[in-house]
């Protein structure tokens, strides 16, 4: 039974996963070598209960629980329970070592949970001590809003640490979906042509990001392709489109848009540094 929930990097994901524990009632750890990090992760969490708060969804002492339940901590000792959510930078072999260090200091029984969007559950599991207990559990930005959890079977991921994963997803009051490892997984596949095919059209056909944005979201979508992008970190997107089209051999149609890649190296990462497809900067009124 998964009582404490461990998760590894506290940036935007690690810090949403860390706040929807605590509001499910659950012990939980936020571990991050960045101390500057976790302060940013503390007073986001700390500003969305005050929001929730404001909004009379929960109480003053739901509040003062949800915050207290949270470790904030730079010690990789404390990241010790029955599951550990890993939800760092994606690079299999960073991820792989953060593991193998966890792994030495937590129970053979301890699960070991990916948030990654796009690598491989089988190569991260690999090399990782009884690799029947790894397996994905990729999470949508924001975590503590958006309902659904990909819950991800490696090759040698045991059946049962699916079935727990599963049935935690709905104590965090998420809808879990199971797939089976492959570039991607679900979303990601399918959500790759949404982001490619809007920055083609832009750059080969001369329209403007707005006014794609504006049709997609007048043809139903909640949020347009670039507003989406800026939202969930145009690095981040930019990785996964780089994973899944070199995972496709790669494939012309998974290619990654120079578009894209222009902002990246730029440093305009959408909402976190304000300035991406579209510019967040505080307008100076004169």
């Amino acid at each position: 039974m998964v009582k404490k929930i461990c998760i590894a990097g506290a940036g935007t994901m690690g810090s949403g996963i860390a706040l929807t524990a605590a509001q499910a009632g659950f012990k939980v750890v936020l571990f991050d070598t960045n101390e500057k990090g976790l302060e940013t992760a503390k007073s986001s969490i700390t500003k969305n209960l005050a929001f929730l708060l404001s909004k009379k969804k929960i109480t003053d002492v739901e509040e003062d629980t949800f915050l207290n339940s949270i470790l904030f901590t730079s010690k990789i000792n404390d990241c010790v329970g029955e599951l550990i959510i890993e939800a760092i930078i994606e690079n299999i072999d960073i991820k792989e070592t953060l593991y193998k260090n966890i792994a030495a200091i937590n129970s053979t029984q301890t699960i070991l949970a990916s948030n990654t969007s796009s690598l491989s559950i089988t190569e991260i599991q690999k090399n990782i001590p009884h690799p029947k207990r790894v397996c994905g559990m990729h999470f949508f930005n924001p975590a503590n809003i958006m309902k659904l959890v990909e819950v991800v079977a490696g090759e040698l991921t045991s059946e049962a640490t699916i079935k727990t994963i599963y049935e935690l997803c709905i104590q965090l009051n998420k809808t879990p979906v199971i797939c089976k490892d492959a570039p991607g997984f679900i979303v990601n596949r399918v959500a790759r042509h949404y982001y490619l095919e809007a920055m083609k059209i832009v750059t080969e056909q001369n329209i403007s990001i707005e006014d794609v944005d504006a049709l997609m979201e007048n043809a139903g979508f909640k949020m347009g392709p670039f507003k989406l992008m800026d939202l969930i970190g145009l690095d981040i997107n930019y990785a996964v489109s780089q994973s899944v089209y070199h995972a496709f051999d790669n494939a012309i149609r998974f290619k990654p848009s120079e578009m894209q890649a222009k902002k990246v190296t730029e440093g305009n990462l959408g909402k976190k540094t304000g300035k991406g497809f579209y510019d967040y900067s505080p307008k100076i009124i004169a």
